[in-house]
């Protein structure tokens, strides 16, 4: 290949964008106050991560930008990652209507630069330096302030098109540095779990013990229903019987009758012995079908969804009448299972995630096949856990 070519490839503009677009970038909108006229803002697919100490963030506005000059004016601005659900409000902020902000609800920042309303995340902004690039400046800022607003999947632009990514895999944030032993952990196990969900065409999460809530750590699989296409990845559930009985099974008495005392059915006590007894001899525990099943995995979904939007669910409310772990497995129970819990045991011998299987098809041989999957899973899983630990003792 000539010099010439490669040289004439890599100054064709139409070319150049073709093969960037390869590689998928998150949508922001940059805006910003200025000190006259009204506020600004900005579509960036650009914007990246730069410095941890100090705190340094960059995008690179184009030199044409008519939106770029009042930002640089305002002196600061808030980055404000777009959800996959946002593409309106990328397509309003990259047009050149005159007031981008009509009908659009923020509150200010810090700086006062706009936070657009159920944005993922943003991050509040100084302009640190300027510099030129090409045709582009290189835009550095200083952060002052950062939140995590309603986490969801991003907004990306990819092949000239906007959309979100359906995830085979997912790990949870560490929004306040309380999970990072965790996610390591599950970081050894997530192929465990797409395998897993992937052999049964279902959905697999992680979740952990944090104080009194469970928290989906990871997921694997994707959706196979069009009413569930949200993911629980860093979602909060109540550790209040009947659910999480994966962990409560193998707690100290003392701890199992804090569990109990949870419940807003305290009078359920010798069931929820009963269960946990269950679910201890069996290795599993199992949640059926059912009405009270489908309302709380309704609110679930929306609140994974959208928190925003949902402000007057309280999952503890719907918890007690979601039904886990019967006495007897007969063969009603089998067709209503609904998903299989199963533990996974740390290097300490406690239980360290538990490993859920949900939205998987009906099998033709019945669920017990689908048990023993799971329970072969979650013991590879704690083996890893275990042997991960030794290596690095």
């Amino acid at each position: 290949m000539s010099a010439q070519t490669q040289e004439a490839r890599a100054t064709d503009k139409n070319w150049f964008r073709q093969v960037l677009g390869q590689y998928p970038t998150g949508v922001c909108v940059v805006t910003a106050a200025p000190p006259d006229g009204p506020l600004a803002g900005m579509v960036v697919g650009s914007f990246t991560s730069v410095s941890l100490d100090p705190p340094l963030v960059a995008f690179f506005p184009d030199k044409g930008s008519s939106s770029w000059p009042r930002i640089a004016q305002a002196g600061s601005f808030c980055v404000n990652i777009l959800g996959e659900d946002q593409e309106a409000v990328c397509r309003r902020f990259a047009s050149r209507a005159p007031d981008k902000f009509e009908g659009q609800l923020h509150r200010p920042a810090g700086t006062g630069s706009p936070i657009i309303q159920d944005v993922v995340a943003w991050i509040d902004c100084e302009i640190e330096s300027v510099q030129e690039a090409g045709d582009h400046y290189v835009v550095l800022g200083r952060v002052l302030d950062l939140q995590i607003d309603s986490p969801r999947l991003p907004l990306l632009f990819f092949q000239g098109g906007y959309g979100a990514f359906a995830p085979h895999s997912l790990a949870a944030p560490d929004t306040r540095g309380a999970l990072t032993e965790q996610l390591r952990s599950v970081d050894r196990i997530r192929p465990a779990m797409e395998r897993l969900a992937e052999g049964l065409s279902a959905r697999c999460i992680a979740t952990a013990r944090v104080d009194d809530d469970l928290v989906v750590l990871a997921s694997a699989g994707s959706p196979t229903r069009s009413s569930s296409t949200t993911t629980l990845v860093g979602q909060r559930l109540p550790f209040v019987p009947p659910t999480g009985s994966v962990f409560a099974a193998w707690l100290s008495a003392p701890e199992v009758e804090a569990w109990i005392a949870k419940s807003p059915a305290p009078h359920a006590r010798d069931v929820y012995h009963a269960s946990l007894e269950a679910v201890r001899s069996r290795g599993f525990s199992v949640g059926l079908t059912g009405d009270a099943q489908r309302q709380f995995a309704s609110a679930l979904d929306r609140l994974a969804a959208s928190p925003a939007e949902a402000p007057g669910i309280d999952l503890r409310t719907l918890v007690p009448d979601v039904q886990f772990d019967p006495p007897e497995l007969t063969e009603d129970v089998l067709r209503s299972i609904r998903l299989i819990s199963v533990p996974v045991f740390g290097p300490s011998g406690d239980v360290e995630f538990g490993l859920t299987v949900y939205e998987f098809p009906r099998p033709d041989d019945g669920i017990r096949g689908y048990i023993d999957r799971v329970l072969d899973a979650a013991k590879h899983a704690s083996e890893i856990l275990q042997s991960s630990a030794t290596a690095n003792g």
